[in-house]
């Protein structure tokens, strides 16, 4: 058999077998090396393939589709430094559980290390921040090859998706000439072909291991549960009838998809940041067990209370084999899938308990809420805090709200409170960086219309050559812009009493003009200047197609005293109500 006949034969076996394993989205980066596995993925009959050209852009684009789907999504990108520039999106999606497919292809061995062009070493290029690596062989043929082929692309799949999910490598040294052949069609002999299959089972608490815990429970009045960064879609019912059956308030972070829903609010603690930010007699806030799901919480007031907890049992619920503990306060780190802990734990639990400790967070929380909007209420000049309150009034039912790093996802935190308009909140909260958001958010909003972005001005401005995406694949998106012109969350921090170098090192004004970026890529662009046309922006935003920017101009010094002197008020009021109930 020839080359082009064992390349095509080899490749394809890999490529029907991803599709099998449940792929359905691949996003090319074009280029030469990846030629064949490029034009074999265009000839797949169900995979769809979406081109980005950036591969930076094109890697956190994957990601996106990843997070909204809840699916593994294949990346291919060529050999040389058009794999290195994956990295940034490599590393969010290992941190925030994203399954990616990452196909790199190669030089064979006989060009590497010998100065050949666009040849670096992409043996375990990403290092740890993959599951697993394969260097994969060269393509022959064969039965035992075709069968590797095959089972490695299972394998793969498998491995991105056991918990915790993350990316996987295979790396695809390719030998000239290039060009598979593509008439008649390679996939249709393999079509019939019976897949390889894997079943994965969920993590299970030992039964008896399960009771323990539900009768520890049971003699708890003071327990909370705090939810971070988790997206399971059975897991917001499972969590509330716990909470309904133990009488634990419900710490919700915004990612926590307990913000928003057609269920409930009555457990739904969600202006615990500015409750705890400077509250000087929390003590009675102490709680006596913490049941924690999820990454870590936004709110670093919360983690802060949570670390100073010294005599708090913290129950840590993970359902892979990992270690999310960055405040080292777990006393007891529990393996399980989190929906079936809940709902394992129900079964145990006697009856539902009333609770003065919960009426106590619920007022606490309602106290707070109220102060907050009525303090950002009143102002009249745009505010990015106020932003939030506005812009979540508007947001569509069943709509998706994707958010940037830095101020907008801590305003968030702060301003998005409890609504039953079903808006997910999406972000990447992995490494947390301002980087490849706006592809992020593009990905996303593949199959997740209608998609919002919040995002601060340097983020977008790190991530301008994502929105090539929108214009190529005809997106539908609305990109709200907060223009502090600068790093806006360093105006909070310590760094802003050392004005000689603040501007230059942390404030780092920009002045850029979006409006061209904007319009390069053939996107509607508007400015507002008051609340009335921000409202009348996003009431157009609803009905429009294709790529939509509003930038709302923000002043960074304002900012911090409107959210320094809101947060002064919030802690005022909890401190009357806290001595109140003292006395």
């Amino acid at each position: 058999m020839n080359h082009q006949e064992t390349l095509t034969t080899y490749l394809a076996s890999f490529i029907q077998e991803l599709s099998n394993s449940g792929v359905r989205d691949v996003v090319i980066s074009p280029g030469s090396r990846s030629t064949p596995l490029a034009l074999l993925i265009a000839e797949h009959p169900t995979l769809k393939y979406h081109i980005n050209i950036d591969e930076r852009s094109a890697a956190f684009f994957a990601l996106g589709i990843a997070k909204q789907t809840r699916k593994p999504v294949a990346l291919l990108c060529t050999s040389g430094t058009a794999a290195a520039n994956y990295f940034p999106a490599i590393v969010e999606a290992k941190l925030s559980r994203i399954p990616l497919i990452v196909l790199t292809a190669d030089r064979p061995h006989e060009l590497r290390d010998i100065g050949a062009p666009q040849a670096i070493d992409q043996i375990h290029l990403y290092g740890k921040h993959v599951k697993w690596f394969v260097e994969m062989a060269l393509p022959e043929i064969g039965e035992e090859m075709t069968y590797y082929a095959r089972t490695t692309a299972t394998r793969a799949i498998s491995t991105s998706l056991q918990q915790p999910a993350g990316p996987v490598h295979l790396n695809f040294p390719i030998r000239e000439p290039l060009l598979p052949r593509l008439d008649p069609s390679p996939f249709e002999e393999l079509e019939n072909r019976p897949a390889i299959t894997v079943k994965q089972g969920d993590t299970l608490l030992e039964s008896g291991e399960m009771k323990k815990i539900s009768e520890r429970l049971q003699r708890i009045e003071k327990g909370v549960i705090v939810c971070g960064v988790i997206d399971y879609p059975q897991f917001s019912t499972a969590v509330l009838a716990l909470a309904d059956a133990l009488g634990y308030p419900i710490i919700a972070d915004p990612l926590s998809q307990l913000r928003s829903g057609s269920f409930s609010e009555e457990y739904i603690i969600d202006s615990y940041d500015a409750i705890l930010k400077e509250i000087v007699s929390d003590e009675m806030l102490y709680p006596d067990v913490i049941i924690r799901f999820g990454g870590m919480p936004v709110s670093k007031p919360l983690t802060k209370f949570m670390k100073r907890l010294a005599g708090t049992e913290q129950y840590m619920i993970e359902a892979g084999n990992s270690w999310r503990d960055p405040i080292n306060a777990a006393t007891q780190m529990i393996y399980c899938d989190e929906t079936l802990f809940c709902e394992g734990l129900l079964k145990q639990l006697d009856e539902k308990r009333h609770s003065n400790w919960l009426e106590m967070w619920q007022n606490l929380n309602r106290i707070a809420r109220n102060t907050i909007i009525n303090e950002i209420s009143d102002i009249t000049e745009l505010d990015e805090g106020k932003l939030v309150l506005e812009l979540v009034k508007r947001l569509p039912q069943n709509s998706h709200l994707f958010v940037g790093n830095s101020m907008p996802i801590r305003d968030v935190d702060t301003f998005f409170h409890f609504n039953q308009q079903n808006i997910r909140v999406l972000a990447n909260r992995g490494a947390n960086g301002i980087d490849g958001v706006v592809s992020s958010a593009l990905g996303a909003s593949l199959y997740g219309e209608p998609l919002f972005l919040l995002i601060g001005d340097l983020s977008f401005f790190h991530d301008l050559n994502g929105l090539l995406a929108a214009k190529m694949h005809q997106l539908n998106i609305t990109i709200i812009v907060i223009n502090n012109n600068g790093g806006g969350i360093f105006s909070f921090l310590p760094q802003s009493n050392e004005p000689k170098h603040f501007e230059a090192l942390f404030g780092t004004p920009t002045d850029i003009d979006f409006e061209y970026a904007v319009k390069m890529y053939s996107g509607r662009y508007s400015k507002v200047r008051n609340w009335d046309e921000f409202h009348h922006s996003m009431n157009e935003a609803i009905t429009l197609k294709g790529l939509n920017v509003i930038e709302v101009p923000t002043n960074r010094n304002a900012n911090v005293d409107i959210h320094r002197k809101m947060w002064k008020r919030v802690s005022a009021e909890i401190e009357q109500y806290v001595h109140g109930e003292k006395e």
